[in-house]
């Protein structure tokens, strides 16, 4: 039996000649050519003052938190219902992780729960953009006005997306991007900084670079320069392999999307009757990446159960994403009840630009007979 897994990477030959190149150009490191021309790239695709491409999308939070000048002891309202990389972040620079539960429909930040959260330690938030779908800008960017307080976008699975018309990562001051192997673009792992204020990216760039910037610009100069370490940095750059496999999958993303957007179709049409699970809601004002499809079991279905059978036939299939205020390392004492829920109920089925319409309408099948063969007795049901 064909398995059919739950995440794939569209990379193939126009990724292929890329890489070539690069190796033929003698440069594979971070922040030369190919570098350049990727963050020149996602300034103009977003409008921003300046992006820097880094080597994950934790990287760019982390940096950018640092570019914030954020202390030990103050205060980020981090989305919970996701992957725990803002919290990560915050927890970094010695701050404190204030988590906000989210929409029990989209499962995207509560705007009423930030607003409920904010104190005199707060310095700003980070929204999340949930598995591809953006939050509530217009009610967050409010907030953050009126209270002062900074705002980023952790747009991470989110490319391709948009809210109000206007494209996911171009949401907030500052937006940080993931080009990890599951998202809409990616080079495997890489990230990227988008800033409104250039000062910021050069402050991230210089940050990313162990503090002295590129070494590929330094080669470049007539003489001897020798770079001087003015600050603590960090080596989070993106080599010029992986950014020139971005830039090709860049000019892929409508395609890409495309094809997960059919796939969100079937899913959503032929599910739409079934009981004993919820489809992913989307807004009208906004539009999915589709980063991830997941759906919200009945409360009566053991999940485990139906992941069993799935994978026993080949189908891929997760939990979802985390409440991260339930992770251990963070030892949080804060209740997000919405997220905790959504955590314990959701499972993942396969997402990806190269899966088949025939290969979802199995996938269908297969989940609708797991699910009605795992109702625990609450229901009455089989175990």
């Amino acid at each position: 039996m064909e398995s059919i897994p739950l995440v794939h990477a569209s990379l193939g030959e126009r990724e292929l000649a890329a890489v070539a190149e690069v190796f033929a150009s003698g440069w594979p490191a971070g922040q030369g050519p190919q570098g350049k021309a990727l963050e020149a790239e996602l300034a103009k695709r977003y409008g921003a003052g300046d992006a820097v491409a880094v080597s994950n999308c934790g990287a760019a939070l982390h940096l950018a938190l640092l570019a914030l000048d954020v202390a030990p002891g103050d205060e980020v309202i981090v989305a919970d219902f996701t992957f725990p990389a803002p919290a990560h972040a915050v927890r970094h620079v010695g701050a404190i992780p204030v988590f906000a539960d989210v929409r029990a429909d989209t499962g995207t930040i509560d705007p009423r729960a930030v607003a409920d959260l904010v104190t005199p330690r707060t310095v700003g938030v980070i929204a999340v953009d949930t598995v591809g779908l953006p939050a509530d800008y217009t009610e967050l960017r409010a907030i953050a006005d009126r209270h002062g307080l900074f705002l980023i976008e952790d747009a991470a699975c989110a490319v391709g997306a948009t809210y109000q018309g206007q494209d996911a990562g171009a949401l907030a001051p500052i937006a940080c991007l993931s080009f990890h192997g599951r998202k809409g673009a990616s080079c495997g792992e890489g990230g990227a900084l988008l800033a409104t204020d250039p000062s910021i990216g050069a402050d991230v760039r210089l940050r990313s670079s162990f503090g002295i910037g590129s070494i590929f610009d330094l080669g470049k100069v007539v003489g001897l320069p020798i770079p001087e370490f003015t600050e603590i940095g960090y080596n989070y750059k993106l080599s010029d392999i992986a950014a020139a496999i971005v830039r090709v999958q860049l000019r892929r993303v409508d395609e890409l999307l495309a094809r997960r957007d059919t796939i969100a179709a079937v899913y959503s049409g032929l599910l739409a009757d079934e009981e004993l699970l919820t489809v992913p809601h989307v807004p009208a004002d906004r539009t999915h990446a589709w980063q991830s499809y997941i759906v919200t079991l009945d409360p009566a279905v053991d999940r485990s159960a139906v992941a069993t059978r799935l994978r026993a036939q080949g189908i891929g299939c997760g939990h979802g994403t985390w409440a991260t205020h339930l992770e251990p390392v963070f030892r949080s004492k804060q209740t997000c009840p919405v997220s905790a829920e959504l955590f314990r109920r959701g499972l993942a089925i396969p997402m990806h630009a190269e899966l088949r319409v025939d290969q979802a309408e199995r996938v269908v099948t297969a989940l609708r007979e797991a699910v009605r063969t795992s109702v625990t007795a609450v229901r009455g049901g089989a175990a």
